[in-house]
């Protein structure tokens, strides 16, 4: 039964076993043609059996950018309970491949410090495996003084500590989530002060950080931001990016450059239709100006995404 003609609500309890894996990647393979997105099995059937018992009550989503770098992708994310280590079970299935950097550590590392709610894992139809995430408890959002103490985390976040700590965000990290491809970490700050969405300090980050001004319509974007990421590795001490969060029921009302292949996906897919959407919005070094859009192929009702501010409230209170 195709995801045409099953509301997504009833995944978890209509099938079980290997019937029911086969119902999801049929979805995720029908949810990437509409990107023009060719799967493959042997990238995506591995990470489904591996995580195949938390599968049945995972929140998941599908993620699409417009960016050169992820053309031709079409990526899934899905949550782990805290009883599973989901970089243990990645390792432990032959998901990932260890060399000795410091990111193969760092999720442990982390879980030996501070206080995890829930995890996350992605993965690609075409690249497999990608990413470890953890979140937080909601009332326990960790330093920058605590995460520069772990010894795996890469140098470049003391180094850039004050950029964080003088816009007074230096004890508000909620989310991390860590590349186990390209060797980076994002550190999320959900709570992001209002007078950081005005165009001159949005500007002024981006200069702080040696990255290309956004454009007009990316200023307007982001001050519809809640929050907003920053991209580390263990390469150079500089941020290497920082990143926009924005949720919404119609990505298609946002000044953002989301592209014909998004917009047939957004006009497209049937499931989700009543839940928010994110969209997140980004300049790369280089000055390309890219969006990413994360859909829901099952919410969770009073999830923690329900407490974050939607940019329709704000537009329907001015």
């Amino acid at each position: 039964m195709s995801l045409h003609h099953m509301p997504r609500s009833s995944l978890g309890g209509r099938m079980s076993g290997t019937a029911q894996l086969a119902d999801l990647y049929s979805d995720v393979e029908e949810s990437a043609r509409l990107l023009d997105v060719t799967c493959s099995r042997d990238k995506i059937w591995p990470v489904l059996t591996a995580y195949e018992d938390v599968l049945p009550q995972a929140l998941i989503a599908f993620r699409v950018a417009t960016n050169k770098r992820h053309e031709g992708e079409f990526d899934c994310r899905f949550t782990v309970p805290t009883h599973v280590d989901p970089y243990v079970r990645a390792r432990s299935a032959g998901l990932i491949t260890e060399t000795g950097h410091p990111v193969e550590l760092l999720l442990s590392d982390i879980e030996q410090r501070c206080p995890v709610d829930l995890y996350g894992v992605d993965f690609g139809v075409v690249g497999g495996f990608r990413k470890t995430w953890v979140y937080f408890p909601e009332s326990e959002y960790q330093s920058l003084s605590k995460l520069c103490g772990i010894p795996s985390m890469p140098r470049s976040l003391a180094s850039n500590a004050s950029f964080f700590a003088d816009r007074g965000l230096d004890d508000r990290v909620d989310v991390i989530g860590i590349d186990h491809h390209s060797r980076t970490v994002n550190l999320y700050f959900t709570e992001f002060p209002a007078e950081l969405r005005e165009p001159q300090a949005l500007l002024t980050m981006h200069r702080d950080i040696g990255i290309p001004d956004p454009s007009e319509q990316m200023l307007r974007f982001c001050e519809k931001a809640f929050g907003f990421y920053a991209t580390l590795n263990w390469d150079t001490a500089k941020i290497e990016r920082i990143a926009f969060s924005v949720k919404t029921q119609d990505p298609l009302s946002l000044p953002a450059r989301l592209g014909p292949k998004i917009e047939r996906f957004v006009r497209s897919v049937p499931y989700g239709v009543d839940d928010p959407k994110m969209v997140y919005a980004a300049m790369t070094k280089s000055g390309e100006e890219y969006y990413k859009l994360q859909s829901y192929y099952r919410f969770r009702p009073r999830s923690r995404l329900d407490l974050m501010p939607s940019a329709d409230a704000a537009a329907d209170a001015a």
